[in-house]
């Protein structure tokens, strides 16, 4: 079997004001879906960052990859390598740590390896997670993501808001949650923080306590707080969160705050490459990673850190960007494959109300994701909805994730500069 032919159409999608430490969400959020064709007749998918960049690297990859047996992985990376040469340090947007170039070949390199794993489950007659090693679950808990949010995009008026309103103050955040939990089942509930001074910011954390009494509760405030302003928020909610995560910057900052406050913390942030584990380890700045296979060079790398957090007692968990089903699946197959999962994983998915795969293929029922029965990642493509998702990408001029030129739109004095508290 080999490659003959790659596809990679960039798309956009609906995406709601959702507000974070350095501002809110564009109306339209852009993604790029893969399809790896073979001389089998099979076609592999996946999923990967829609900026300008990011697309630029995926095409310049991919006239390389034409003849490569989609089982040579390791012939994939050394291609994926080649082509990059020595790019230039960037991340996909603010929310996701330090720029490095190791983590522009991480990323690329993983937006070919699912659809290639793809491949390889279809050829075979098994699911993905069958090649990651097996499932050791077949339903993969999920956590219900909560966000402060405007009920509309006030700079755009002709967008259409969707029906949840916004959630502005701890009544709004309690809303939003009981609607989440009500129609999806979570067990668990993150709230993206950052965005308003930490005492309201523990105020609806302590209401959600109050509402959802055998609830995990995670916040993630993005580096948005001092060292100082996080061990006093660590402190007044001990034995109320599940973890802290990402609550300043950096690994000394984080270690500070490790060694000064009862729970764990969680990173998306202080650690996204296999670079950052050694100094991060060393000063104690982590206790729970949250992966990204986006991120972390694809499905099988995101089992080599799986390994090494079992090897040094972390926690393991996965973050999650806007995504769609392609990556939802992928997403459902490793978690699913991975045994020392320690906790629910995030998921955009309920913000969602656009995707490029056929409609009911992923449901959640009582929090979880049933795994995709396949062959490969069990996902099937939407043509029609691809094809009007790419023409929305053509039409609405948005090339790059921004969301402080976003907030900057509607505040001009906003700087997206952090720690804001």
């Amino acid at each position: 079997m080999q490659i003959t032919d790659i596809r990679i159409t960039p798309v956009a999608v609906k995406d709601p004001p959702l507000l974070n430490s350095v501002g809110v969400h564009q109306p339209y959020a852009l993604r790029a879906v893969l399809e790896v064709e073979t001389d089998s007749g099979l076609t592999g998918l996946g999923e990967s960052y829609g900026d300008d960049v990011n697309l630029g690297r995926l095409w310049a990859v991919a006239d390389t990859l034409i003849g490569l047996d989609p089982f040579d992985t390791n012939r994939l990376v050394q291609l994926v390598t080649a082509a990059l040469g020595s790019p230039t340090s960037d991340t996909p947007h603010e929310l996701v740590g330090r720029p490095s170039a190791a983590k522009v070949v991480a990323t690329t390199l993983a937006a070919f390896e699912v659809p290639l794993v793809d491949l390889q489950a279809q050829a075979t007659g098994r699911r993905v997670c069958d090649l990651l090693g097996g499932a050791v679950r077949e339903a993969v808990p999920y956590s219900g993501y909560l966000f402060y949010r405007w009920a509309r995009h006030v700079e755009d008026p002709g967008y259409q808001p969707d029906d949840w309103g916004e959630a502005l103050d701890p009544d709004g955040i309690v809303a939003q949650a009981r609607r989440l939990v009500a129609e999806y089942g979570f067990g668990s509930l993150k709230l993206k923080g950052g965005v308003f001074p930490p005492d309201q910011e523990i105020d609806a954390i302590l209401a959600l306590r109050d509402a959802f009494g055998e609830h995990a509760l995670r916040i993630d405030p993005n580096g948005a707080w001092t060292v100082a302003t996080s061990i006093e928020v660590g402190q007044r909610l001990s034995g109320v969160l599940e973890y802290l995560e990402d609550p300043t910057d950096g690994f000394e900052g984080m270690a500070e705050v490790a060694r000064s406050v009862p729970m764990p913390l969680a990173t998306n942030m202080c650690v996204t490459t296999f670079q950052e584990l050694p100094p991060a380890l060393a000063q104690g700045s982590i206790a729970i990673v949250l992966s990204d296979h986006h991120l972390w060079g694809g499905l099988r790398e995101s089992q080599l850190l799986a390994g090494l957090c079992r090897t040094f007692d972390l926690g393991l968990s996965m973050h999650s960007n806007t995504h769609l089903g392609i990556s939802l699946a992928a997403m459902t197959h490793l978690a699913a494959a991975t045994p020392n999962l320690s906790y629910a994983c995030d998921t955009h998915t309920p913000w969602q109300v656009e995707d490029v795969i056929s409609p009911g293929s992923l449901t959640f029922a009582e929090g979880n994701l049933a795994v995709p029965t396949g062959p490969g990642l069990g996902v099937e493509l939407d043509r029609d909805a691809l094809a009007r998702l790419h023409q929305q990408y053509l039409d609405c001029g948005i090339r790059h994730r921004d969301d402080v030129g976003q907030m900057r739109a509607i505040d001009p004095s906003w700087s997206g500069t952090r720690p804001r508290f």
